[in-house]
């Protein structure tokens, strides 16, 4: 159960992360209620995850999901570079993310 909240944990990152820019600044009521909802819901469910993982692991894929979430999300939405080796990077931290699941006790 610890994975799942951390996996929904850093889904919630990716939403609130990619969120950001549609709350100007956080001048737009509904887009940041809804960022910090994101945030909020993110946070507890690393928090719950982190009962039973190594904090130094639910952290790393934590924020690893939702780097490349939100670079991706970027790419997809926003029309961001998706240059050859920024998609490499994208992979080199999927791959560190997918190494740390693997070596989790």
């Amino acid at each position: 159960m610890n994975w799942t909240f951390l996996f929904i944990a850093a889904a919630l990152e990716i939403v609130w992360a990619a969120g950001l820019k549609s709350t100007a600044g956080f001048t737009r009521l509904w887009p940041s209620l809804g960022v910090g909802a994101a945030m909020a819901g993110s946070m507890a469910l690393l928090a719950l995850a982190a009962r039973g993982l190594p904090i130094g692991t639910a952290y790393a894929v934590w924020t690893g999901i939702g780097a490349v979430g939100t670079a991706i999300a970027g790419i997809i939405l926003f029309h961001e570079d998706a240059s050859a080796l920024r998609l490499v990077c994208i992979a080199l931290i999927i791959t560190g993310v997918a190494g740390l699941k693997l070596l989790a006790k």
